[in-house]
C-alpha cells in the first residue's frame, strides 16, 4: 500500500507569498512505519473528534419517544412520534447553511479552526437539550427551545462534515482516500455504537418514570461535556490547506473584520458555483440514495421498532446497535475496495443490491416482530448501506479542487441529507400514517435509490486520480 508523509507545517514565508508551502503529499521526513504511527493517530483524532459531534447530534434520534411525549403533547402517540422526529430533521435544515458560512471558513482559515468551532457550537446544542425544561413546566416555549438547539447543532454539522472529510482524504494518497475517507462514516457508526449502548443501559436500569423524569439526558450532558475534549485532540492535527499556519490564515489589515469574514465566505461560494454547478446538481442527486437508507437503518428502525413492531425500548435499541457495529466494520473494507476497481462501480452494484432487498426485509420484520429477525435483517442491510455510503462521501469532496473543497463538499452533502435523510424519518412515519402500511419507508427508500442512480453514469470516476 502506499502510504504519502504526513502533512509538514507550513513555512513562515508562504504565509506572505515568499514560499511553497507543503502538501499532505509531501516527500517523506522518516521511516514507513513511522508514518503509518503518525497516519494512525491522525485519523484517530478526526475520527474521535468527529464521532463526538455525531453522537451529540444523533441521541436525539434514540430517545425521540420520551422526547416526543414531554415536549409535545399532542394527542395520539403516532402524531407525539411525528413531531419528534420532524424536530430531528429541524436540525438538517441548517445544514447547507453551516456547510456554505463554515465550509467556506475551513477553506480559508483551514481545517483545524473549522473544526474547532464546529465542535464547540455543538456542545452549545447539547447543553441547551441537557437542560431545557419540559411542555409542563414551561409551555410552548419548551419545543422552541429543542428546535433552537437542532438548529445550532445542525449548523455545526454542516460545517464539520466537510472539513473533517476534506482533512482525511488530503492525508491519503491517489491509492489510499478512499480507505481514509471511509473513516469518517466509521466515526458516525462509532457514535450509533456508543449512543446506543447508553440507550440501551439506561433503559435496562433504570425504570419508565426515571427514564422519563431525567434519564433521557444523561447522553446530552456526556455530549456536553466531551466536546471539549475533542477540541483538545484536534489541537495536534497538522493542517492542510496550504497557506495556513497552525490554523490561522492571514489576516488582512485594509479592510474592517466583518467585511472581512464576508469576503473569506462569498469568495469559494461564487466560484464554486460559478465553476461547478453541474458537479454540485449531480453530487446531491447521487447522495440522496445513500444519505436515506443510513438514517433509515442506523436510526429509524429502533423507533420503527418500538412503535410499529411494539418491540421493548431496550430490545430495539439493539438494531442500532448492531447496524452501527456492521457500518463500522465494513467501512474500511468498502473504503479499500473503491480504491481497487473505483468508487463508481462500488456504489452501483451495493446500491441496486439495497434497492432489491430493502422490500423483503421490511416484508420479513413485520411477519415476525422479533428481536432475531430485526437484528438479522438490520445487520444485512448495514451491510449494503456501508458499501453505497462509503463510496459516496469519499466521491464528493473528491470532485472539487482543494481551495474550495470544504466548502463543495458541505453543500452538495448538507443539501442531500437535509431533506432526504434529515426528514427521512417523518416521511417513514407520514406515509405509515396516510397509507395505513407498515411496508411505506419501504417504498420511500428504493424511490430515494432508483433517483440517485440516474447521475451516476455522467460523473467522473475520481478513484486513482490526482486531485490537488
Amino acid at each position: 500500500m502506499d502510504y504519502p508523509a504526513t502533512p509538514q507545517p507550513i513555512a513562515t514565508d508562504a504565509l506572505n507569498g515568499q514560499g511553497a508551502s507543503a502538501s499532505p503529499a509531501a516527500s517523506w521526513s522518516g521511516s514507513q512505519p513511522r508514518e503509518r504511527r503518525r497516519h494512525a493517530k491522525a485519523i484517530a483524532a478526526i475520527t474521535l473528534g468527529n464521532g463526538l459531534e455525531f453522537f451529540d447530534f444523533t441521541i436525539y434520534s434514540f430517545f425521540a419517544t420520551i422526547i416526543g411525549k414531554l415536549y409535545f403533547p399532542v394527542e395520539g402517540q403516532l402524531a407525539q412520534l411525528m413531531l419528534a422526529v420532524g424536530t430531528f430533521g429541524v436540525g438538517f435544515i441548517m445544514r447547507p447553511v453551516g456547510g456554505i458560512v463554515l465550509g467556506a471558513y475551513a477553506d480559508r482559515a483551514g481545517r483545524k479552526a473549522a473544526m474547532s468551532v464546529t465542535l464547540w457550537l455543538m456542545t452549545l446544542g447539547s447543553a441547551m437539550i441537557a437542560f431545557a425544561p419540559t411542555y409542563a413546566a414551561i409551555g410552548m416555549a419548551a419545543p422552541l427551545l429543542v428546535i433552537l438547539a437542532r438548529l445550532i447543532q445542525g449548523f455545526a454539522l454542516g460545517g464539520e462534515i466537510g472539513a473533517s472529510t476534506s482533512l482525511l482524504l488530503e492525508y491519503g494518497s491517489n491509492r489510499t482516500r478512499g480507505f481514509y475517507g471511509s473513516w469518517q462514516f466509521v466515526s458516525q457508526g462509532l457514535n450509533t455504537v456508543c449512543g446506543s449502548l447508553l440507550g440501551v443501559a439506561l433503559a435496562a436500569a433504570l425504570s419508565n418514570s426515571a427514564l422519563e423524569s431525567w434519564g433521557w439526558r444523561v447522553p446530552f450532558v456526556i455530549g456536553m461535556a466531551m466536546g471539549p475534549i475533542g477540541i483538545y485532540i484536534r489541537r495536534h492535527l497538522d493542517e492542510t490547506l496550504p497557506g495556513v499556519e497552525d490554523g490561522h490564515a492571514p489576516q488582512p489589515t485594509d479592510a474592517a473584520a466583518g467585511t472581512a469574514v464576508a469576503v473569506a465566505v462569498a469568495q469559494p461560494v461564487r466560484k464554486l458555483f460559478r465553476e461547478h454547478s453541474r458537479v454540485i446538481a449531480t453530487g446531491v442527486v447521487t447522495t440522496i440514495g445513500g444519505t436515506a437508507a443510513n438514517y433509515i437503518v442506523l436510526f429509524y428502525l429502533s423507533t420503527y421498532a418500538i412503535r410499529i413492531l411494539h418491540l421493548p425500548m431496550s430490545s430495539a435499541l439493539w438494531a442500532a446497535w448492531t447496524a452501527a457495529v456492521v457500518t463500522v466494520i465494513c467501512s474500511p473494507f468498502a473504503g479499500a475496495l473503491s480504491d481497487r476497481v473505483g468508487r463508481k462501480r462500488v456504489l452501483w452494484v451495493s446500491r441496486v443490491l439495497l434497492i432489491a432487498a430493502v422490500y423483503p426485509a421490511f416484508s420479513i420484520i413485520n411477519a415476525a416482530p422479533t428481536v432475531p429477525a430485526l437484528l438479522s435483517v438490520v445487520a444485512g442491510l448495514a451491510v449494503l448501506v456501508a458499501f453505497t455510503a462509503v463510496p459516496n462521501i469519499v466521491m464528493l469532496p473528491e470532485l472539487f479542487p482543494r481551495e474550495i473543497r470544504a466548502t463543495g463538499m458541505s453543500i452538495v452533502y448538507c443539501l442531500g441529507v437535509s431533506i432526504f435523510g434529515g426528514f427521512a424519518q417523518f416521511f417513514a412515519t407520514w406515509l405509515i400514517q396516510v397509507s395505513g402500511s407498515n411496508l411505506a419507508p419501504a417504498w420511500y427508500l428504493i424511490a430515494c435509490g432508483v433517483v440517485s442512480l440516474i447521475p451516476l453514469p455522467f460523473m467522473v470516476e475520481t478513484a486513482g486520480r490526482d486531485i490537488g
